[in-house]
């Protein structure tokens, strides 16, 4: 899996409804942090994508379907994706793999960041 996926993926260990703070726990969206974290890129892509994950406002489903574009070499879809996790009008916290909590715009902004170095590396 590339650097890319494994940070954005690492990310979103929950589903966005466990995480945000006024969603009830009933409701969750899948947001193949499974298929991500597995190195299934593949998989996850056509799972959101099935789901209508690009017409979503949700930023874990955002997010992950932004890195399992840019595992698959769609940077600039996964752009597209990152940046309207950013200017989503939802808003939560995202606990990250190693606990910390981070605002959804700034994990974006994060994997976005991310992504484009790993980018600007490769093309070196």
């Amino acid at each position: 899996m590339s650097l890319v996926a494994a940070f954005a993926s690492v990310l979103l260990a929950q589903s966005p409804a466990a995480l945000a703070t006024d969603l009830p726990t009933h409701d969750t969206v899948d947001v193949a942090y499974q298929d991500l974290s597995q190195g299934r890129a593949d998989a996850a892509l056509r799972k959101l994508e099935a789901n209508g994950a690009a017409h979503s406002d949700d930023p874990a489903t955002l997010i992950n379907l932004a890195a399992a574009y840019a595992a698959t070499g769609r940077t600039d879809k996964a752009l597209i994706s990152y940046r309207a996790a950013i200017v989503s009008p939802q808003r939560y916290d995202l606990q990250l793999a190693d606990g910390t909590w981070v605002d959804s715009r700034a994990a974006a902004r994060m994997a976005m960041q991310q992504m484009l170095r790993a980018n600007a590396q490769a093309a070196r």
